[in-house]
């Protein structure tokens, strides 16, 4: 996979036996950015936005395969940039980016919430999401933030955060209830890690593809 190379980093979490679950493997789960290629421990503004945009997909109502198949196609035709997707336009986005995604609902609705979310980005915050978290009090007027753009609710800001612990000084999202209910299940205290520690973000991640394989259905990411 292009992007980062991180040795001894396992993108499944093989299926439990007796609901059992092995922490270190958890700790060596794939985070979802990463499953993209994308890298966000150097805290690099086109890095974060990739990611951003790759949020805005996941948090929509379409499959996991659907979002990273859209985001690929953002990347073919290079369109990773504030800038570049505003001046692709609407029609541009719906076919052919939506439509080689995979996309045959919403794909007007996400067009325009891209549009208008890479508009708010460049205006209000002359185009780095940097400056969003810069302006940023605490951790909840960052998610205040975040869900004040267009489209973006409570799910899609926590999509965003939770892999930005670590670079992020503000960023420190509460646990998606699908996280807690597997911590539960295996028997994970959640409180003896660092949330803004990276082996706090990969169990999470790991939680959370676990719960996809458990259910054999697609979950958010």
């Amino acid at each position: 996979m292009p992007g980062i190379d991180r040795p001894g980093r396992e993108s499944g979490i093989l299926k439990p036996r007796d609901m059992q679950i092995d922490i270190n493997r958890l700790k060596r789960s794939q985070i979802y950015s990463e499953e993209l290629g994308i890298n966000l421990w150097e805290n690099d503004d086109r890095e974060i936005f990739k990611w951003f945009l790759a949020s805005l997909l996941f948090g929509a109502r379409i499959s996991k395969n659907i979002a990273k198949k859209t985001y690929k196609t953002f990347e073919r035709y290079h369109l990773l940039e504030p800038k570049t997707i505003l001046e692709s336009g609407w029609d541009f986005l719906v076919s052919p980016i939506m439509r080689e995604g995979g996309y045959v609902r919403y794909d007007g609705k996400t067009s325009t919430k891209v549009l208008r979310n890479c508009h708010a980005i460049i205006v209000n915050y002359h185009g780095s999401l940097k400056n969003l978290h810069k302006e940023a009090q605490n951790s909840r007027d960052l998610e205040s933030k975040l869900t004040g753009l267009y489209g973006v609710g409570p799910v899609t800001a926590n999509i965003f955060l939770r892999e930005l612990r670590t670079v992020w000084e503000k960023c420190d999202p509460d646990p998606l209830p699908v996280v807690l209910e597997m911590a539960e299940r295996f028997k994970i205290d959640l409180g003896q890690y660092d949330r803004k520690s990276e082996d706090f973000i990969r169990i999470e991640a790991g939680l959370i593809r676990l719960k996809k394989q458990k259910n054999k259905v697609p979950v958010i990411p």
